[in-house]
């Protein structure tokens, strides 16, 4: 990327920053608003000029949203290390946290394979008029999944330029599948299920292009229909339907993380509103409107201060023009602000050279994997 464009993604990520601040709320004052006690300076903008600047704001905002779409849908080639053998051989759990993924991890297995389906469940319009909705997630079921056993979940989420489909997994040349399959057929992990829902919490869904607003209510969803849905229909520890079934008991056995957009529902969503049933969170290149470091504590310790956070990883490229600023603002000075953050014990920040794309977050994937249920 040329020195003009990285200048220029740097200037929308920061408008973009403002526009959407922390956890503040509506109803929430801002730090800086100024007591009714004290003299307000009266604004000396027109209505014409506040309309040009809302305007301006706009268009700023769409540039950054789609210069966002535009790397992240971006073609890449994923570096690989090639010093492993990538010849099918014997079992031999040799994963470990890195910068490329060892090419044994990346290269398609045809025996010993998990399998990959789609399914429907009903949701509601939560950013719209509350109507009944079918949606659509893809599921990786592990080799030799058993009915009898029970498994971890892992919620895999999209970006904004993405949906249930963004991070491929549709059929057996299926990165995420490959990785999964590899890290299981080496015993470097204990089987588990991922699930890559439709973040979009809407009727509109379906439309990559439609009101990026309803991702912030997929909370509502994810506690109220999608979890309940898997844990009915899969060999999961919790189980819907069952009389004494009750979500916070098996929390320990949920995970949710997410590229860009998904790493700040990873962050907003399933750390600040949904501590109390999931437990371990991946965040790669959390997006510009996720909450800061200090707001992430400050609602955790008043909502959830009794819920132990298993693990929270994350990745960022420094290149990455869209995200670096945001997500190091949410996530990298978190042992520095909280005790429950142990950098090295249940947490973890890396950051490499890299960009906004899926170079960083396959990786993160592939690293998240080995940590994640550990």
């Amino acid at each position: 990327m040329h020195g003009k464009e990285v200048a220029r993604c740097c200037i929308l990520a920061a408008a973009l920053m403002v526009t959407f601040t922390g956890c503040q709320t509506a109803s929430e004052p801002a730090d800086d608003a100024v007591s009714g006690s004290e003299t307000i300076l009266e604004s000396t903008e027109t209505p014409e000029s506040e309309e040009k600047e809302r305007e301006s704001m706009q268009e700023t905002q769409n540039d950054m949203i789609a210069e966002a779409v535009r790397q992240e849908t971006a073609s890449v080639d994923l570096e690989t290390d090639d010093s492993q053998n990538a010849e099918p051989g014997e079992k031999e759990p040799t994963a470990q946290i890195s910068d490329l993924i060892p090419t044994k991890y990346i290269t398609r297995r045809f025996s010993e394979c998990g399998t990959i389906e789609t399914i429907s469940y009903t949701t509601y319009d939560y950013f719209g008029d509350g109507s009944e909705i079918e949606k659509y997630a893809n599921v990786y079921l592990p080799y030799g999944y058993d009915e009898q056993k029970k498994y971890n979940v892992l919620y895999l989420m999209h970006g904004i330029g993405g949906d249930e489909n963004e991070w491929g997994m549709t059929g057996d040349t299926s990165r995420v599948k490959i990785i999964m399959d590899n890290l299981i057929y080496n015993e470097d992990i204990e089987p588990f299920i991922v699930v890559t829902p439709n973040g979009r919490s809407g009727a509109d869904f379906a439309n990559r292009s439609s009101d990026y607003h309803s991702f912030y209510e997929f909370g509502k969803e994810l506690r109220n229909d999608l979890i309940p849905y898997i844990e009915s229909h899969y060999a999961t520890y919790g189980q819907s339907g069952e009389n004494d079934y009750d979500m916070k008991t098996d929390r320990a056995h949920r995970a949710m993380a997410g590229l860009s957009m998904g790493g700040m529902q990873t962050i907003n969503i399933g750390m600040c509103e949904c501590l109390d049933i999931i437990s371990y969170f991946g965040a790669f290149s959390a997006a510009p409107t996720s909450y800061k470091g200090e707001d992430i504590v400050k609602t955790i310790d008043t909502q959830f201060p009794d819920e132990e956070i298993l693990y929270f990883y994350n990745i960022c490229g420094t290149n990455d023009s869209i995200a670096y600023q945001s997500a190091s603002t949410a996530a990298k000075e978190l042992p520095q602000l909280s005790g429950r953050f142990k950098d090295g014990e249940n947490y973890m920040w890396q950051e490499l050279s890299g960009g906004h794309d899926f170079r960083i977050w396959y990786l993160g994937f592939y690293n998240f994997a080995q940590k994640v249920f550990d």
